[in-house]
């Protein structure tokens, strides 16, 4: 399979730049895959496509202050670190921006003056990465001083930043953990979910923390050479014993964003491989999951997601959810109808 069959042309006006207000007033693509049909809706509508006993499965990771601002010592060049991956307290696989930090690199990490004194905080660059990666290990445990050093990283194509760093964050994200925000969840609000709580659809909470994957287009010409980035996701035994509840009572696990769904169909391979006799098993761990065309799916029985990059590997996956042709289709109609793109746009609900 090519990675060329999953591009389409996006008029860079169509990219989000800021959110909507309120989150659920956002516009909704609903997608039928039984007969190809396309509806045009609102966020604040999605009950009206659920029943009393769906499963909306929602990833609560949170977005933490992965991007740092440094200077190399003894020279004093600046360099921006993006943190990726906590591999123990001080360690972290990163990105290191400016100019070559080869290993041995010392860091002088800059606070800004709203941080108050403190004991400054170095780094050291110790290793690479196969992918062009930094392994930087910090003098002192970094995750309770990043709120006051660091700053919430925004993908590369929102220009300005955000007035309110909360909306970049889902109105349930809890666990820290990831460098970009799990989207398609951005577009609840309280008053929605109590709603739809009210309605009887139920939820369930997974984890997965997310890297850059989600904005590097692939790179491979065929996309079966890709090799997707691992990332660190959890599925309880609270949401296990809900998705069997669901599964027994004829009801629809609903995965709200990709990342949920990796933390779904991982877990269903677990349970699968075990021979469990459950839909999935309670799973703790990293996952190198790659869904794309031709994937059978487990559990997921519908989707909500937003609109991803061209030649994505979340592109791949909603096409082996509702097939290429239909989403490029469903695409083509939303550049159409002028659809907000990307993290800060606009929401697909697949049936």
């Amino acid at each position: 399979m090519k990675t060329a069959e999953f591009d389409y042309q996006l008029p860079p006006e169509l990219i989000a730049q800021t959110p909507v207000e309120p989150r659920d007033a956002s516009r909704l693509l609903v997608v039928h895959r039984a007969d190809g049909s396309l509806e045009h809706r609102h966020f604040r509508d999605l009950g009206e496509y659920l029943n009393p006993g769906d499963l909306l499965v929602l990833n609560e990771s949170r977005v933490i202050p992965a991007r740092l601002q440094a200077r190399k010592v003894p020279t004093g060049g600046r360099v921006e670190i993006l943190l990726l991956t906590r591999h123990d307290p001080c360690t972290w696989e990163a990105l290191v921006g400016g100019r070559r930090a080869r290993t041995g690199t010392r860091l002088r990490i800059e606070a800004s003056p709203a941080a108050g004194p403190r004991e400054p905080l170095e780094a050291e660059v110790v290793g690479e990465t196969p992918s062009g990666g930094r392994l930087i290990r910090f003098s002192a445990a970094v995750d309770d001083l990043l709120d006051a050093l660091g700053e919430v990283p925004l993908p590369p194509y929102i220009h300005n930043p955000l007035a309110d760093r909360e909306r970049y964050q889902t109105v349930y994200a809890r666990v820290r953990g990831s460098v970009a925000a799990p989207t398609a969840g951005l577009h609840f609000t309280p008053r929605l979910m109590e709603a739809l709580q009210a309605q009887g659809v139920r939820f369930a909470l997974v984890t997965l923390h997310i890297g850059l994957e989600t904005f590097r287009p692939v790179q491979e010409e065929r996309v079966e050479e890709h090799v997707i980035h691992r990332e660190w996701c959890r599925l309880d035994e609270a949401a296990a014993l809900a998705i069997a509840e669901t599964r027994t009572a004829g009801r629809r696990v609903v995965a709200v964003g990709t990342t949920s769904v990796r933390v779904l169909e991982t877990a269903a391979a677990q349970a699968e491989a075990q021979g469990a006799g459950e839909p999935v098993v309670p799973f703790e761990g990293w996952t190198g999951l790659f869904i794309y065309p031709g994937y059978r799916f487990r559990v997921v029985d519908a989707m909500v997601t937003n609109f991803h990059l061209p030649r994505s590997t979340l592109l791949m996956l909603v096409s082996a959810f509702a097939g290429r042709e239909l989403i490029l289709r469903a695409y083509e109609e939303a550049v159409r109808r002028r659809y907000r793109f990307y993290s800060l746009g606009d929401a697909m609900l697949i049936l």
